[in-house]
């Protein structure tokens, strides 16, 4: 077994090497990222390329959350028209909001609350492109590669302008845009709509509810969309909208994972990384080691509502104080808010936490988590169960989908209660069912030829080497919809069909005219 084993391994790595065999000479790359939680895991496949000889040069803000300037990559700070008290003021917006009682408008709510956010960058994304000193030294520097989130448009136009090949980094757009302008089958049958709360298994009412949201997704594109396509009309094409910018991509570097999505279609350009944020582990500082070693077999537990989300209203923090100060195990809670003066012992408040790093300790038991793709991942990664507290976006999805695989539960923020707490918490900890299907998903997850972070690169140097991937761009971007349904050749078939039921029918009447015809000349000539 152990032979057949370390054959596999040679095998694998001779093939690596074999793709590797004409290494790309340091090449330039142009990176455009997207501020904030997105930001986290393309880092890493940044940090990655300059430390295999390419020169990245990233594009900065002035008025920034997330992004910071790095030893290992060069970063080109520009001016934009917003200040950082506005930026933070967006952002405080969002976090006040995600608190609000949910409402039969939560979703338009939502959907304002990301223009406020689009509106914001597209202005910053104009100031780069009216800074003709900086323009003029970026088009100077002879780029080989934009890497970018098409989230926001400023990457996707750059590329454009600068006619370089464009590597997309992303988790998903909203309402589905990557999908529809990479021309990728999302057959509404069997692929849920965003916030449908269905799965590929649908009965009939399920399949009517997916295609109307369908309809209500096509309507939100348009006001989603309605400023990135006045940005790409004014500085690129007249009439280009951004969806058919962004279908010009080489490859599109997806966070997905089927372990953590839904099954469905692929196109050849869409590269699987999902799980990239979690491929490397550090040591826990000092005094966090002394903190979990110190919990014994109750173990501990991570709390954290995200990058974005450092606090949250006092009465809905005291749910939870209350509820940790009844538990055995540990809590490690990222909190910023204002504490209670009689904190448990068993919890410790933190600015920050090293959240892979804990995960990945064999103490971890469960992971209190909003839901969002990073921590997911994470949790899929080290094999940890979670207690889910969607907030906005794409978590209500990604609950919804780790609860279906038995691996989580879900709990409304809004009106979460101690009681409920403890009881999902104890449920996780006592029913072993959960710990067990969330190791397998990890065993599964992690069974994989190339790591998440090594397929990003390779294929990303696989453009800057080839100068492009048009060979991966399929023929049904050339089409018009009715020629992509072959609605024109049902057409055909259909005329064709009728006009030989009509010919086999005129054949007919007059064969059985011309009998009739006889035996009736014959009667009378008798």
């Amino acid at each position: 077994m152990r032979t057949i084993e370390r054959l596999t391994s040679l095998g694998l790595l001779a093939w690596f090497c074999c793709l590797s065999a004409e290494p790309v000479q340091g090449g330039k790359v142009l990176v455009m990222p997207v501020d904030g939680s997105h930001w986290l895991s393309m880092k890493i496949l940044v940090k990655e390329l300059s430390l295999r000889g390419h020169e990245v040069v990233v594009l900065v803000p002035e008025s920034s959350l997330l992004i910071q300037s790095s030893d290992t990559y060069r970063t080109e700070v520009f001016t934009v028209s917003y200040s950082q008290q506005e930026l933070d003021g967006n952002f405080n917006e969002l976090r006040k909001g995600i608190f609000n009682p949910p409402s039969s408008i939560g979703l338009l709510f939502e959907v304002q609350l990301l223009l406020n956010f689009t509106d914001l960058q597209v202005r910053g994304c104009e100031s780069l492109l009216h800074n003709e000193a900086l323009m003029s030294r970026l088009r100077a520097e002879g780029f080989h590669l934009v890497l970018t989130d098409p989230f926001l448009p400023c990457g996707p136009v750059l590329a454009r302008l600068f006619s370089v090949p464009v590597v997309y980094f992303l988790q998903t757009l909203p309402c589905g845009l990557d999908l529809k302008a990479n021309q990728c089958p999302t057959p509404p049958s069997y692929v849920p709509q965003f916030s449908s709360g269905n799965s590929p298994d649908m009965n009939f009412p399920q399949r009517v509810k997916n295609v109307l949201l369908s309809f209500v997704e096509s309507y939100l594109c348009k006001l989603i969309y309605a400023n990135f396509d006045n940005l790409v009309g004014k500085y690129l094409e007249d009439g280009m909208t951004y969806k058919e910018l962004i279908s010009h991509g080489d490859i599109w570097l997806v966070r997905y994972d089927f372990t953590f999505e839904w099954p469905r279609p692929l196109m050849p350009n869409m590269v699987l990384i999902g799980g990239i944020n979690c491929a490397k582990n550090a040591p826990l500082p000092a005094d966090l080691e002394e903190f979990v070693d110190g919990s014994g077999d109750d173990g501990f537990i991570i709390f954290t509502l995200g990058s974005m989300v450092p606090n949250m209203p006092e009465e809905i923090a005291k749910q939870f104080f209350d509820a940790f100060r009844q538990i055995p195990q540990k809590v490690l809670w990222r909190y910023t808010g204002v504490p209670p003066k009689d904190i448990p012992k068993n919890i410790r408040l933190m600015k920050w936490l090293p959240q892979n790093d804990l995960l990945a300790h064999p103490k971890a038991k469960i992971f209190l988590t909003h839901g969002g793709s990073h921590g997911v991942y994470e949790c899929i990664c080290n094999a940890v169960p979670m207690v889910m507290f969607p907030l906005f976006g794409d978590q209500e999805d990604n609950a919804h989908r780790m609860v279906a695989r038995g691996v989580a539960e879900k709990l409304s923020i809004h009106d979460v209660t101690t009681e409920a707490l403890l009881t999902a918490i104890k449920r996780i900890i006592h029913d072993k069912s959960y710990k067990q299907k969330m190791v397998q998903l990890s065993q599964i997850h992690l069974d994989r030829p190339l790591q998440p972070l090594d397929l990003a690169v390779f294929w990303t140097e696989f453009v800057m080497k080839h100068k492009g991937a048009a060979h991966l761009r399929v023929a049904a971007h050339d089409l018009n919809w009715i020629q992509y349904h072959s609605l024109d050749v049902l057409g055909f078939l259909s005329l064709v069909l009728i006009t030989v039921l009509v010919l086999t029918l005129k054949c007919c009447w007059f064969c059985t005219r011309s009998c009739f015809r006889k035996r009736t000349e014959k009667r009378k000539s008798q």
